[in-house]
């Protein structure tokens, strides 16, 4: 397997691991979107406040993490995909918690 190879299916294994967290993301929203219509209203907002800072950290995080992609060799793609995934996965058990029933 070559580097570009790695770097391919890294891709793919952050796409996959993104599509499962929009897929939490929706239940978290109707649980928030829900709590608003039975309270005081705010649940959705702050949950959509979160997440939007919560993407700008996981990115910066990454770069953090690897440096821009300039200052790196072919392998970059391939640790910065992985960072993503990583920090992906961890924020779908976090959103599939919140909108789990009886959370």
């Amino acid at each position: 397997m070559t580097q570009t190879d790695m770097n391919v299916c890294s891709y793919r294994d952050f796409q996959s691991a993104d599509r499962l967290m929009n897929e939490a993301w929706g239940k978290a929203v109707a649980k928030a979107k829900a709590a608003d219509k039975q309270g005081p209203v705010g649940n959705f907002n702050r949950l959509l406040d979160a997440q939007r800072k919560w993407l700008a950290w996981r990115d910066a995080q990454c770069l953090s993490e690897n440096g821009p992609r300039e200052e790196s060799g072919t392998i970059w793609p391939l640790q910065q995909n992985g960072c993503l995934k990583e920090l992906t996965e961890a924020r779908t058990k976090q959103l599939r918690a919140y909108g789990s029933p009886g959370n």
